[in-house]
């Protein structure tokens, strides 16, 4: 649980409410650091830009390479996602 407080995603701004859901998996529940984006509706777009491209844009790594590396850094990180 983060320490900041999370906005009701239909406080949001339509296209950020649809973003949103887009992130959501079946239950409807988002990953919380898209959670803590909500405080800041364009650094989650942003993020999410960010992160599509590192994870799944050009590369010379394969995407099953850079979820290996992803959770190597995370495990050194002792973060739990």
């Amino acid at each position: 649980m983060a320490y900041i407080e999370y906005r009701n995603p239909s406080a949001l701004p339509a296209s950020y409410q649809r973003l949103h859901d887009r992130l959501a998996d079946d239950e409807g529940i988002v990953d919380n650091v898209v959670r803590i984006h909500s405080v800041n509706p364009p650094a989650m777009r942003h993020h999410i830009q960010l992160y599509e491209h590192a994870m799944r844009g050009p590369s010379p790594l394969s995407e099953i390479q850079r979820e290996l590396i992803a959770i190597t850094v995370s495990a050194a990180n002792d973060c739990f996602y």
